[in-house]
């Protein structure tokens, strides 16, 4: 009888775990689908990602002495983080220029000590806020834009209407704790 019951809570346990599988794969597919990105750009923008996050680590110093994150919409390419020097700022640039699919590099590195992880923890806070700010705001499309943020400086990104990206400029420089808010649009 014990040996049954366990059977069928381990079965329980597993296929409650697969429903969330399904659920997380369908939202996945449903935001796949309202990208205003084709579906192999969107696979470009991941492969960019990976790719040039390779291209930096293969720099030693770069590896050891800076924190460089790549984030990558429709081939427009934003490097955030920080670095020691401008030698190591522009030689993150270099390490990704000749990779396929990039069309523009937005080099937003700052010059100066790592982040806390404090500092990246309210990070990920405010980008949630401004996040589900959009969500909420009327006449924009919040699937379409991309929020990064990086030592209290809201970066947006996407492909957006004129109209789309004065809005979420506004939203962002509105959520307290954001200290600048910089555009790397790609206008419809």
């Amino acid at each position: 009888m014990l040996k049954q019951s366990l059977i069928v809570i381990s079965t329980v346990l597993l296929l409650q775990g697969c429903a969330a599988a399904v659920v997380a794969g369908t939202a996945g597919a449903v935001t796949a689908a309202n990208d205003r990105r084709t579906l192999g750009s969107q696979i470009d923008d991941s492969n960019i990602e990976i790719k040039a996050g390779v291209a930096i680590n293969d720099v030693p110093r770069l590896a050891d002495h800076a924190n460089i994150n790549v984030i990558s919409v429709n081939g427009i390419v934003l490097l955030v983080g920080q670095v020691a020097n401008q030698e190591m700022k522009n030689e993150a640039q270099r390490a990704i220029e000749g990779l396929p699919a990039i069309r523009k590099i937005h080099n937003q590195l700052r010059i100066g000590s790592n982040i806390s992880m404090s500092t990246r923890t309210h990070d990920s806070w405010l980008t949630s806020k401004v996040k589900t700010q959009l969500l909420t705001t009327e006449n924009i499309s919040s699937n379409n834009i991309k929020v990064v943020t990086e030592n209290g400086e809201v970066f947006l990104m996407g492909l957006v209407s004129d109209a789309e990206s004065n809005t979420a400029v506004d939203v962002a420089r509105n959520v307290s704790g954001v200290e600048r808010v910089i555009k790397v649009f790609e206008y419809l």
